[in-house]
């Protein structure tokens, strides 16, 4: 039976359910929008404006792979405050960090759409730059969405910055510090796990954000976001099955997955693309000091990221009771 929600519903969380709405869209359709939106202007007396586009686009294509361009005007929008208060989301912190210094954060973990991390490093709605005074925030993206005309610029305007080695070696040799390159470590392949109740993350082979901060001797910072894999629901898909089957060979042919998930609509709770309204906490660990090793050995590799496991793990015991999590359940990695 379909629940729908009461006419008595005040602005203030109509406003919130908007904000997301929005967020959603941008997520799953903006960018194919934005380019239908550059062809079709080709086809229109508006042409000259996609070859104007076009221009730019050419003159600042390396722009994305060398720390991208934040607009702090979008960062500080309402909009996102509106968002944060709809699950909602907040920020903790559990040490200093040095502004002189920069800091490569592992997150974890991906969950469907990575709403609490996006909400966290990508806008100021829960005052990242009060608690972390000095930090610039930078979360990587799949370097396809950086393919999109438009789309480019409206993600770089957040913080967003291309997911390879040469945009990771930019920011973290920045003089002068005071930068922070957030790394989603599950990546899309961990949203196809994302499901309430779930803590299942993609960690025990993936080593290349463990070789990156020995290679460049920046501090590993533990992310840990509570509440990221309870906000939608996601049709079954164990692995072998014919579903998972075929969302890991579309992963491998296009580098994004596509989880089928659900959650809730804007006038009814039953059924929709919009999450669930279910708080998100995403703690800030210690930084674990890394001594730099310009060509790392296997062994330095896997002794660091057994270290960062173990971390990870302490985080997660230390924080979980607070934030509903069972006593008796515990990180998994696979």
């Amino acid at each position: 039976m379909v629940e729908f929600a009461p006419w008595s519903v005040p602005w203030e969380r109509r406003l919130q359910t908007l904000s997301v709405l929005q967020w959603v869209f941008c997520f799953l359709a903006l960018a194919q929008t934005c380019i239908i939106v550059f062809i079709g202007l080709l086809f229109t007396r508006f042409w000259f404006l996609s070859v104007l586009y076009a221009t730019w686009w050419y003159l600042d294509r390396d722009t994305p792979w060398k720390g991208g361009r934040r607009a702090e005007v979008l960062r500080r929008s309402v909009v996102w405050k509106y968002m944060k208060d709809y699950f909602p989301i907040s920020l903790v912190k559990t040490a200093e960090l040095d502004p002189s210094r920069n800091y490569l954060a592992a997150i974890h973990p991906h969950g469907v759409l990575a709403a609490g991390v996006f909400v966290n490093m990508c806008t100021e709605s829960t005052g990242f730059s009060q608690l972390f005074p000095g930090i610039r925030p930078h979360l990587m993206m799949l370097n396809l969405w950086f393919r999109a005309p438009f789309f480019r610029d409206y993600l770089m305007c957040g913080g967003l910055v291309t997911s390879d080695k040469e945009c990771a070696a930019h920011i973290l040799n920045r003089k002068g510090g005071g930068n922070l390159l957030g790394i989603i470590i599950g990546g899309a392949q961990e949203a196809l796990n994302a499901r309430p109740g779930a803590y299942k993350l993609l960690l025990r082979n993936r080593k290349g954000f463990v070789r990156l901060a020995l290679t460049h001797g920046v501090p590993l910072v533990p992310v840990f976001s509570f509440g990221e894999n309870e906000l939608f629901d996601q049709v079954e898909n164990l692995p072998g099955s014919w579903l998972r089957w075929i969302q890991n060979r579309l992963q491998k042919i296009m580098g994004i997955s596509l989880p089928l998930f659900h959650g809730r609509g804007v006038f009814q709770y039953s059924f929709g693309l919009l999450p669930y309204r279910r708080p998100i906490t995403t703690v800030v660990g210690k930084p674990i000091e890394v001594q730099q090793r310009p060509h790392p050995s296997q062994e330095e590799v896997d002794q660091l990221h057994q270290h960062y496991i173990d971390e990870l793990c302490s985080l997660f015991e230390a924080h979980k009771l607070k934030y509903n999590v069972p006593e008796d359940q515990h990180l998994e990695f696979c």
